[in-house]
């Protein structure tokens, strides 16, 4: 009985040489399906021996010869069933290294800049960032010639220039004010290759020093609203009496000539609140700007509502260097306060056109994807409904389709509803839904790729300048602005502080790869003013 008890177990400890044939009953396993089971055994042994190997490499900070091909899956996507990610996955236990940090260790990381990059690019443009090889449209011919002079206002780097504007004397009125937005939608057929780059990418992908544009260069190119050209756009044209009220307005499609572009940086010395409390000095465009600034002034009190919040600021990163070399670039970033004159006109302006499209679109029932913002929430919807934030009773993004999809969309509706033509989106119709939620999610990756592109430079900012101690705001749940950065912290350490109160932090370490500062609370420097509290509220939506 001994025996054969332990023949028993012996059998049943020997899968791969005996097969069990009903209760208690074995048979020798056939030739074939043995070699093959040893052979199995043989790979799962040379495998765990490999790991092994790899373990051991990498506790000692040194990269395996198998990882140079799988480092993006490795550190992205990881098949667990690799054994490239289980012996990762070991040695980050050993080593108490996170993956990142590991491979960065071994030299498999070019730069914490570059795994921020490559992540997003995996994850948003697994196929590259090149477009396809597809020609541009050429601009339409039949269109009425404006005659107006236009010009626009944008920051220095701007080259997807969507609007401009234009004004003229209405003798006995007032003035005619020209809204004027690049018109791309003439040249893109829904449809057509063209549209299928635009939706797929959904907008310009922003981040410091450097962009990925939603339109191939060469047909940003024909349809931007570059100085000295004349280019296709939808235009808006109000009549404004002298009391800056509007009493009418009118659509066009057409070519407008461009005969400037203005830039932030050349004109703010020259035009801002200061200088517009006295006299202004003379230069290009001085009193179309003032009238225009006038008229922002008023459509923003009939509102309601700022268009900016004054004490809001707007961070520029100047990035010195080649990108490629990302870890010798040194980075400028100034402070640009929100709700500047310039601001202001351009933002009441494109408030007007896009609120009043939004109205002409909804009244003549062509389809149309609006910003909706109830109960402080701000969501797309094919509804025509309130912005409260901006206090109009519906907003349709229309003035910026060459940088976002849904602006292109919405100008292909708009050219419909204008020239009596069946829109190419129907209510309710499938396509329409699926661009508003596939816009919405891709939107709010791409801005939060910009917001940690813009964190890594903070980081680097703070190194480059040897910053060891640093002012900042305390706003809400802990959270601390720093000064001069758009960089929020929370600080543990800190006590409890009201929203506003000014606090001197220590800077202790920060992490480039984890995106991660830690700072030490030091000291309070100031009670809580109404103005700091101003500071710590939530930003407004921008509009552009």
């Amino acid at each position: 009985a001994a025996e054969a008890a332990a023949l028993l177990l012996a059998l049943h400890a020997a899968p791969i040489y005996f097969h069990r044939k009903g209760r208690g009953r074995f048979r020798k396993a056939p030739p074939e399906i043995l070699q093959a089971a040893l052979a199995g055994l043989e790979k799962k042994r040379q495998q765990a021996l490999a790991i092994e190997r790899m373990v051991t490499q990498l506790t000692s900070f040194t990269l395996p010869p198998e990882f140079p091909p799988l480092l993006g899956q490795l550190l992205y996507k990881p098949d667990r069933n690799r054994g490239e990610t289980k012996a990762l996955e070991a040695a980050c236990s050993e080593t108490g290294l996170s993956a990142a940090h590991l491979l960065h260790r071994c030299g498999a990381i070019r730069s914490p800049y570059d795994y921020h990059l490559q992540r997003f690019l995996l994850e948003q443009f697994p196929r590259g960032t090149a477009f396809p090889d597809v020609a541009a449209p050429l601009l339409p011919l039949d269109l009425p010639r404006a005659d107006v002079q236009a010009f626009s206002i944008d920051d220095a780097t701007t080259t997807e220039i969507d609007d401009a504007f234009s004004l003229q004397s209405l003798p006995g009125v007032g003035w005619r004010v020209g809204i004027h937005i690049a018109a791309p939608g003439f040249g893109i057929i829904p449809g057509s290759p063209l549209d299928e780059i635009a939706r797929a990418r959904l907008s310009t992908v922003y981040m410091p020093g450097s962009k990925f544009t939603m339109l191939p260069d060469a047909v940003v190119e024909r349809y931007t609203l570059a100085s000295g050209r004349e280019v296709p756009a939808v235009s808006l044209y109000l009549t404004v009496t002298s009391e800056l009220e509007i009493v009418g307005d009118e659509s066009r499609i057409e070519i407008v000539p461009v005969v400037a572009n203005l830039r932030h940086h050349d004109i703010e010395p020259l035009f801002n609140e200061q200088s517009l409390a006295g006299r202004l000095a003379d230069f290009p465009f001085r009193d179309e700007l003032l009238t225009l600034w006038q008229l922002a002034n008023a459509c923003e009190g009939r509102r309601g509502k700022p268009s900016a919040t004054p004490d809001n600021r707007d961070f520029n990163f100047r990035i010195e260097g080649d990108l490629a070399d990302a870890e010798n670039c040194r980075v400028d970033i100034t402070v640009r306060r929100r709700g500047s004159p310039l601001d202001k006109l351009v933002a009441e302006l494109m408030i007007v056109a896009n609120s009043t499209w939004g109205a002409l679109l909804a009244s003549r029932g062509v389809a149309a994807i609006y910003r909706v913002q109830g109960a402080g929430k701000v969501r797309m919807s094919t509804a025509p409904q309130a912005h409260e934030g901006l206090g109009v009773k519906q907003y349709a993004w229309l003035s910026s389709p060459l940088r976002r999809y849904v602006d292109l969309l919405n100008q292909w509706q708009l050219i419909a509803c204008l020239k009596a033509d069946t829109p190419p989106f129907a209510a309710r119709s499938d396509a329409l839904f699926a661009a508003l939620r596939d816009f919405e999610l891709t939107y709010a990756a791409y801005a939060e790729f910009q917001r940690g592109m813009e964190r890594y430079w903070c980081l680097r900012w703070l190194r480059q300048q040897g910053i060891e101690r640093i002012a900042a705001t305390i706003g809400r749940d802990s959270l601390a602005r720093l000064d001069g950065l758009p960089l929020v912290q929370r600080v543990p350490s800190a006590p409890e502080l009201k929203p506003g109160q000014r606090v001197l932090l220590q800077v202790e370490s920060m992490d480039y790869l984890s995106l991660t500062l830690g700072c030490r609370y030091l000291e309070t420097l100031s009670p809580v003013t109404a103005a700091d509290e101003a500071v710590v509220d939530t930003l407004p939506e921008a509009v552009d």
